[in-house]
């Protein structure tokens, strides 16, 4: 069906009779969850990890496991928005919402897209550099072009495959604890059994830190908007308020596809935790890993070069990976927001505004990395994880409530009544965590 020309524009047309479509592969039945929660192991959220990991051990192993239900379920709230509707996140918002509770959601999430995507790219250049010599900022400036071409010319359907293919690379973390020693009872006992040194504000700094790098909010806008992409590629496919006979399918699909992302992302944290905590923890001290190219570099006295090779590789890989769902989340935001044309599927110039967005984002955070904007990449770290925390918050309370709404879901309100719950659970967990937060930031 041809693209429209406003952000929102999927509207219900009235194809109640629509034939689901046939059923395919497992790898080929995956899309916008599978991308999203690769997405989410992203340079700096190694960086988080690896140093959870190295400064606390194996008592850091079990969040990876107590995140995945809590992540997932956001992430599935989402993307049933996004295919019921239509519309991504901030469409729904923008529709049904003031403007004072749009825009400044906007704003904050543009601003740690921004910073986050800096930070990738410093990290994927420094571990170029750090394998083959070289400026690092000349790579910087390569990966940050690159990505920027490939977003704006390559059509939706080439650039969803290259993602799903690219979270091949996640592989390298599991490889790399393989090579490590790791006392595998030790670790299973950590995982299965909690462990909170509520006496210890690092501890609870740091666990605020994993929380907040697992339940991102870009993530929640990017999955919503794919899943519009996925109904305008698709001639077969309406929003599910236009073609309810979909619903069962699509939902199904929805859920594979989402909990098949969500336990990657997660899987992929526990090990990266499990290899920090084996081979750096015995060693650490307060500046042994402030970033994953760091990180690469302690494993070579205790897991050998191949596995610091592996890691850095892993680095190059999640950045190309990470920062074109970080700059793709802020556009789609935007886009919807000042209801502009948007889509990966558009010609440059029929969405010059998404498309601005989106290249303004990767290049600004390009900049931070050099030395004439005097920017500290690992407080700008610091500082989107702040930012990240803060609008977790008032997004999934919306998410929450927009997902119970007759108005925005009709007849599917009623449905995924355990999501609701283990949502309204994820939504309070954040809250606490964002209440954390300020308190260990202020002591």
């Amino acid at each position: 069906m041809p693209a429209s020309s406003a952000a929102d524009s999927i509207e219900p047309t009235h194809s109640t009779s629509s034939a689901p479509p046939p059923r395919k592969g497992f790898f080929r039945r995956l899309g916008p969850g599978l991308i999203t929660g690769a997405s989410d192991d992203d340079p700096s959220g190694i960086a988080t990890y690896s140093q959870a990991g190295a400064q606390f051990g194996f008592t850091m192993l079990w969040v990876a496991l107590f995140t995945l239900p809590l992540m997932a379920a956001i992430q599935e709230i989402s993307a049933r928005i996004g295919r019921v509707t239509g519309r991504g996140i901030a469409g729904n918002i923008r529709k049904h919402y003031p403007g004072w509770v749009l825009y400044p959601i906007i704003l904050l999430l543009i601003v740690s897209n921004t910073i986050n995507i800096g930070a990738d790219i410093g990290a994927m250049g420094a571990s170029v550099a750090a394998l083959i010599g070289g400026w690092s900022l000349l790579y910087c400036a390569v990966f940050a072009l690159a990505i920027v071409i490939v977003e704006v010319f390559i059509s939706y359907r080439k650039f969803a495959d290259i993602m799903k293919w690219l979270t091949v690379v996640l592989f390298a973390y599991i490889i790399t604890a393989f090579r490590a020693h790791v006392p595998w009872r030790h670790a299973l006992y950590y995982t299965i059994v909690p462990h909170i040194d509520w006496r210890n504000a690092d501890y609870i700094a740091m666990f605020i830190a994993v929380l907040g790098t697992t339940i991102s909010p870009y993530l929640f806008f990017w999955q919503a908007s794919l899943e519009t992409e996925e109904i305008r590629n698709n001639e077969k496919q309406e929003p599910l308020k236009a073609a309810p006979r979909q619903a069962r399918r699509q939902f199904e699909r929805i859920r594979i596809d989402t909990y098949a992302g969500m336990t990657v992302s997660n899987v992929v944290a526990y090990f990266i935790i499990l290899t920090a905590a084996a081979t750096i923890h015995p060693h650490w001290t307060q500046d042994s890993i402030r970033t994953a190219q760091e990180a690469a570099e302690a494993l070579k006295p205790a897991a050998g070069r191949a596995a610091s090779l592996i890691f850095a590789l892993g680095i190059i890989g999640t950045g190309l990976l990470a920062v074109p769902v970080l700059a793709g989340s802020a556009a789609y935001a935007v886009g919807e927001a000042l209801k502009w044309p948007t889509g990966l599927d558009r010609k440059p110039l029929d969405a010059r505004g998404f498309y601005g967005v989106l290249a303004a984002s990767t290049l600004i955070g390009l900049a931070i990395n050099f030395p004439a904007f005097h920017i500290n990449p690992i407080r700008a770290l610091v500082w989107s994880a702040i930012i990240n925390g803060i609008v977790a918050v008032p997004v999934m309370i919306i998410t929450m409530l927009m997902f119970s709404r007759k108005k925005i879901m009709g007849p599917f309100t009623l449905t995924g009544k355990t999501l609701r719950v283990v949502g309204w659970i994820a939504t309070a967990v954040m809250a606490a965590a964002a209440v954390g937060l300020f308190i260990t930031w202020k002591s």
